[in-house]
């Protein structure tokens, strides 16, 4: 796993062997950033990363500045793995929780975050039902950004507040704004 770019940019971390979460590549992932700088002011925004596996996009928005950033990893030694990393990285901004991505989003006070990125198992049944659980739920802030990662067989652009879909390989992001 590697961080693209800010205050802990270009450091790498070894993801264990075992895991089983399939992180956001490195290209997709510097592409999306690439047009999100010129739409989030980082250091004024509190963000959520649902199914957070590595907490590779998680350790990203921290590097950026962000002023807190929640995870949310369901498995336990992908939680344990990024409390591992934001422990050698000394950063204070992270809350990890180590839970049900839909329970969480179940609980979580309305207008929580400027910022939510999910990146749920491709093969999650519920999958399809994520942005308009988070969209329903209201819990971006005013001028908020979702950004959901799928695969290129969703299409979401029928949601309230779509505003554009980029596809990086294999990799395809909806994007939302309220």
């Amino acid at each position: 796993m590697r961080i693209i770019s800010g205050k802990y940019g270009h450091r790498r971390f070894s993801v264990p062997s075992s895991f089983g979460a399939r992180p956001t590549t490195d290209f997709a992932k510097e592409n999306l950033f690439n047009v999100l700088m010129n739409l989030i002011n980082w250091e004024e925004t509190e963000a959520l990363d649902l199914f957070s596996g590595t907490g590779s996009i998680a350790f990203e928005l921290l590097s950026r500045g962000c002023r807190t950033v929640t995870a949310v990893e369901k498995n336990h030694v992908h939680a344990t793995f990024i409390a591992k990393v934001g422990r050698e990285l000394k950063e204070d901004n992270l809350n990890l929780i180590c839970g049900d991505a839909f329970r969480f989003l179940n609980v979580a006070q309305p207008e929580s975050f400027d910022f939510i990125f999910a990146d749920p198992p491709y093969a999650l049944p519920e999958l399809a039902s994520i942005p308009e659980l988070i969209l329903k739920r209201n819990l971006l802030k005013s001028k908020g950004i979702l950004v959901m990662e799928h695969p290129k067989e969703y299409n979401f652009s029928a949601l309230p507040g779509f505003f554009q879909q980029r596809a990086y390989g294999s990799v395809n992001f909806s994007l939302f704004s309220i």
